[in-house]
């Protein structure tokens, strides 16, 4: 399971951005967040996450704090 730090939460929007340890921008969305709330996100903070290939670019699913992964 690839891991990343979150870039950018627009939390009024309902999705954001990891940059993954190997330096890509990773679209999520709210409802891929599974065992970490997305309200709490914070930009800095470690997660896991299972990568999607997607029309606009990589995509994350499966969300998680890296414990969890």
């Amino acid at each position: 399971m690839p891991t990343g730090k979150i870039k950018r939460v627009m939390k009024d929007r309902g999705f954001g951005f990891i940059t993954s340890d190997d330096g890509k921008e990773v679209f999520f969305h709210r409802s891929e967040c599974h065992e970490i709330d997305f309200a709490v996100l914070a930009e800095g903070q470690e997660v896991g996450f299972d990568l999607e290939d997607d029309p606009k670019g990589p995509r994350a699913r499966n969300v998680k704090a890296p414990a969890a992964t």
